[in-house]
This record gives structure tokens, C-alpha cells and sequence, in this order.
């Protein structure tokens, strides 16, 4: 669109030091004489560059440059401990969702989306949508049981969004499931048994780790690289190593780093485990949020794009980027298939008909890439923001990853500090964030925290991040 067009060479001239802090654009009139277009095109542009956290505006004033960012470093590379087991210490996490529900509590632990930043309204739409040609058919079938795989509908529209992580897949192949989480679960208990060994990054998404605990499985922690992911070295040590009955990896904004795995390195990876022949969970989840500086109009490939021996399980939902309270998401189980249907009929039956068709109509209707184009700028935006806040708040020595997409942000913070004890002095004046240690399987990480940027950006936030610094610094 032609306001990003005109916000990308704003961006580029604050970039080349033609503006410096402090510097007052010129106004709405003259940038739409000197850029040849409307006064409501540049109106948009001064927004997004409002948003992304490069100017502000001024009461009665203008538009000025923002302070210049600075860049701390990332975080260094993991070093786990290199032996299986079981997973500890899960129960925290349910503290820190039901914080979510708590009106009263910001919301940076947790890594649910605020409303403001989902497309409700559309969606709401498609239900009503959905709801009245069903009530006028003499079916009247979006009540009914929906059997696996699914609707056959939503599949359809899934195959046909897959195209665009480079996958090839049809209806026939996708089981439509209860959110991301139980795809993962259905995939765990297809390929592996109680007692098995389950390799994993790590850091690593704590909804992984609730899994393998379900399951009495044993988790295997991998060396992670937080710019590019899982090391290949260290998990092809450990297969030599350990009987490991599969992988699981979060390739595109992996959560909690944001990295997202280079295209060769995910071949590679699809190849060492298909050479090995150890099954590979997939978790996507993220995939189509990647920042608009990177996946405006796109997003990454998937590891299931490089899967010539069908041993790739691919999870994902609309969770993160649809309505969490859907709780639709789907896998593609490949070589797996009927074992993944069979436990997915035996987990609960049938995944509820009326939120498959209302995001089968959203997506049908081109709402859904409407609203990614938005939403990528956003969470940019929003990481921006908090990241520049962190820098400039918290105590020397602190680090942090520079995401790729996604919203959430690892921050690890000098090693005299406790995240266990700042979560819950956080807690005590109704900040909510999510302590290191929930993303290990063995209580690592215990000078680290994740914070959600999910949030509508204001004081109310920055006055929360500050107060998580002191609890930091002090």
C-alpha cells in the first residue's frame, strides 16, 4: 500500500541520519507535496511510524524522531544438561494463566494476545454469518458432532493457506484438533511411549514440556542458538547417544527466542531426522506472524516443506492470531495419520462444528491475510517498544533476543537476580510475567524472564515494564 511505501522512506531517512533525535518532521501538507500524494496517505504513514516507535507527536507541535534505539545483546547459546528427564515443576504455569483472567493484573506473562489486537468483529461476522445459513438449511448441521478429521471445509481452506509455508498438502491429509496443544499431545502420543525420550530446544515453550509431563515422557534439553535454533551438532550427539523417539522444535519465532531457523538449516534438520528415522513434531504456531520488515506480504517456510519421507508431524492453530477462545487448530500427521485420528477421536470425540465454519468463512473471504498485513506491523511495533523500554530501564548486563516475529521477548537479566522471586513480587502489585524456569525441564533459566508485548501499548505498560526493571536492579 502506498502510505507503508512513504513510511518505509521516512524509515530510510532516519536510518541514514538525514533526521536526528529530537528533529521535527515537516508537516502533513508539505510531506504531501514532496511525496506527490494525499494528505490521508501521509496521515497513515506518520501513524505506522508512530507505532513501530520512531516518531512521536507533540501536542499542537508536530511529529518528532524518537530517541535512536538501542541494541542490547542477545542472549548467549543454551548449554543444557546433555541427560533425559523427567519434566518438574509445571504446575506454576497454571498460576500464571489464570492470572489472565484477572483484569486488574497487566498481562505481560501470559502469551494471549489482548483483543485489541485480534480481528473480533470479522469474526464475529463469520459466526453469525455461519449461524444463519445453517438455521435456514433443513440440516441445520453446525450443531452436530463433527467427527475426525474434521470439517471438511476448514480443511480445504487450511490445504490451500499451507501452499504458502510451502507445503503440498490436500484436505484428506489435516486433522482438524482443540487448539495447537492437544495437536501436539495427539502427535507425542502417536510416535512415542511413557518413559521415551522426547529432544527438545531449550529454551522451550512451556506448553511442550506440560505435554511430555502429561505423558510421563522424559525430556532431552538441545544446545539453542538464539539467532538460529536447535544446534545440529549437539542433537546429532545425542541421538548416537540416546534412544530418542522423537523432536520437537518451534522453527519459525520460536517461543520464548523469536529466531526464526534458516531455510538450509531446516533442511538439514528434516534430513538428520529422516536419515535417523526419529519422528518430527513441528510446532507453527507462530508462523504466519513473522514482522512486517521481514514477511510483510509472506511468511517462512515450514519444516513439513522439506519432508520427502512423511515423518513430519506439523501442528498449528489460530489461537494466536484468529480468537484463543476458538480453540481450533489442526495437524498434518502425515505417515502418522490414522494413529493421530484415532487419538484424537478417543481425547474427546470431535472438535465443536461452529468455530471450524465461522474460520472457514473468515478465511473463504480473504479477512485473514487482510488482517496479517496489520497485525505484523503491530506486534513489530509493539516488540520495538518494549525492547527499547528494556533497554533503557533495566540494569547493566541485562540481554535480550531481537525476535523476528511473534510478540513475546527472552530477557536475561544480571545473574545475582531471581526470577522466581521478581514473578512473584511482580505479582504482589499485579504485574504478571513469566519466570525462566517453566521453560526448562530442569528448573534452568532462573535468571531469565519472558515478557509478553501483547498488550495495548500506553503508561500503563512502560510504568510496569519500569517496575519490573527495579524489581531487577534491586
Amino acid at each position: 500500500m502506498l502510505y507503508r511505501q512513504i513510511a518505509n522512506e521516512i524509515f530510510a531517512q532516519i536510518k541514514n541520519g538525514q533526521y536526528q533525535q529530537g528533529d521535527k518532521l515537516p508537516g502533513i501538507r508539505k510531506l504531501s507535496l514532496l511525496f506527490g500524494v494525499s494528505i490521508s496517505t501521509i496521515i497513515q504513514a506518520q501513524q505506522t511510524l508512530e507505532e513501530q516507535g520512531l516518531i512521536e507527536a507533540k501536542p499542537r507541535s508536530g511529529y518528532y524522531i524518537c530517541q535512536q534505539q538501542v541494541v542490547l545483546d542477545a542472549p548467549d547459546i543454551s548449554t543444557p544438561d546433555n541427560a533425559p528427564q523427567l519434566v518438574t515443576g509445571q504446575a506454576l504455569v497454571l498460576n500464571l494463566i489464570k492470572a489472565a483472567n484477572r483484569p486488574k493484573v497487566l498481562q505481560l506473562g501470559a502469551a494471549v494476545p489482548h483483543s485489541e489486537f485480534l480481528p473480533l468483529k470479522q469474526i464475529q461476522q463469520s459466526i453469525q454469518t455461519v449461524i444463519k445459513r445453517h438455521t435456514a438449511s433443513p440440516d441445520n448441521d453446525f450443531l452436530d458432532y463433527v467427527f475426525p478429521p474434521g470439517s471438511l471445509t476448514l480443511r480445504q481452506q487450511i490445504a490451500k493457506r499451507m501452499r504458502l509455508a510451502r507445503c503440498t498438502c490436500h484436505a484428506k491429509d489435516i486433522v482438524i484438533t482443540n487448539g495447537c496443544q492437544e495437536a501436539l499431545n495427539i502427535a507425542f502420543r502417536s510416535v512415542a511411549s511413557p518413559g521415551g525420550i522426547i529432544a527438545i530446544e531449550s529454551p522451550v515453550f512451556y506448553g511442550l514440556l506440560q505435554v511430555i509431563e502429561s505423558l510421563g515422557m522424559r525430556a532431552l534439553e538441545i544446545s539453542t542458538d538464539p539467532h538460529m535454533g536447535i544446534s545440529l551438532d549437539a542433537l546429532s550427539k545425542a541421538i548416537q547417544q540416546w534412544p530418542i523417539q522423537a523432536v520437537a522444535v518451534v522453527p519459525n519465532f520460536s517461543n520464548p527466542l523469536g529466531y526464526c531457523m534458516p531455510d538450509e538449516k531446516k533442511k538439514a534438520l528434516v534430513a538428520l531426522l529422516a536419515k535417523n528415522k526419529i519422528p518430527l513434531i513441528e510446532d507453527d504456531v507462530y508462523g504466519d506472524l513473522g514482522f512486517a520488515s521481514h514477511f510483510k506480504h509472506t511468511r517462512p517456510r515450514a519444516l513439513k516443506s522439506y519432508d520427502k519421507t512423511n515423518s513430519v508431524i506439523y501442528c498449528s492453530s489460530f489461537s494466536k492470531s484468529i480468537a484463543p477462545g476458538l480453540r481450533v487448530g489442526w495437524m498434518i500427521p502425515g505417515k502418522y495419520f490414522a494413529q493421530s485420528e484415532f487419538n484424537k477421536y478417543i481425547a474427546n470425540l470431535a472438535t465443536p462444528g461452529l468455530p471450524q465454519l465461522a474460520i472457514a468463512d473468515f478465511l473463504a473471504k480473504g479477512l485473514y491475510d487482510r488482517y496479517l498485513l496489520r497485525a505484523r506491523e503491530l506486534y513489530q511495533a509493539q516488540v520495538t517498544r518494549v525492547t527499547q523500554c528494556i533497554s533503557h530501564y533495566f540494569p547493566t548486563g541485562t540481554k535480550i533476543t531481537q525476535p523476528l516475529g511473534g510478540f513475546v521477548v527472552w530477557v536475561e537479566l544480571p545473574k545475582k537476580c531471581h526470577s522466581m522471586s521478581i514473578y512473584k513480587l511482580a505479582m504482589a502489585k499485579n504485574i504478571s510475567v513469566a519466570p525462566g524456569p517453566i521453560f526448562s525441564a530442569s528448573g534452568k533459566y532462573q535468571h531469565f524472564i519472558r515478557i509478553s508485548c501483547a498488550q495495548p501499548w500506553g503508561r500503563r505498560m512502560e510504568n510496569g515494564i519500569k517496575i519490573l526493571a527495579q524489581l531487577a536492579s534491586n
